[in-house]
């Protein structure tokens, strides 16, 4: 079942889920619009292959190296280009909720994708979600930190449980250190 506003926001007032920081100037009809923070992480072009193995890790210095951007300032994603994205907001759910990332039209119809394939935040979650960015579109297209990117649409599961994973619990020190400092 997804959340509608008043959904999203018993929750909140319930505690079955935070919102880091919360504008409620963001919370629509059935989603909430969540912005992107100043830290990126731009991938590394390279020759040689990377191993898509289990312990692989995207913060591998070899791999992506951070980029902050400065207040005011403008991240420009090259055609074709991918960059690891952070969100400003911090989502934490318990065990019966669970998320899907999604892009906003506006920015959809300029070619912007905000995830490749991890669009989904399991129960059980605290995370600012890293937004895997491609620009799709023929033109350079400007990020800035701030805008409200992306939407989270909230469900409720018929039953509890709480996902274990790797990035179950994600911060901008998690997304800038390496790996070796983890």
């Amino acid at each position: 079942m997804i959340l509608a506003r008043q959904d999203v926001l018993r929750a909140m007032s319930t505690g079955e889920l935070k919102v880091e920081p919360f504008d409620e100037s963001l919370l629509g009809a059935a989603s909430l619009d969540l912005r992107l923070s100043p830290y990126f992480r731009r991938l590394h072009r390279s020759d040689r292959p990377i191993d898509l193995i289990q312990e692989i890790d995207y913060r591998d210095p070899d791999i992506s190296e951070v980029v902050k951007i400065a207040e005011g300032a403008a991240y420009d994603l090259k055609s074709g280009e991918t960059v690891l994205g952070l969100t400003t907001e911090t989502i934490s759910f318990t065990g019966a909720l669970c998320g899907r990332l999604e892009g906003r039209s506006r920015f959809a119809r300029l070619g912007l994708l905000i995830h490749i394939s991890a669009g989904f935040m399991a129960p059980g979650t605290s995370n600012q979600q890293v937004l895997e960015i491609s620009n799709m579109s023929p033109r350079t297209l400007r990020l800035f930190p701030g805008t409200a990117i992306c939407q989270l649409i909230f469900e409720r599961m018929e039953s509890a449980t709480e996902h274990q994973g790797r990035y179950r619990r994600q911060s901008v020190a998690d997304f800038i250190a390496s790996p070796d400092a983890t």
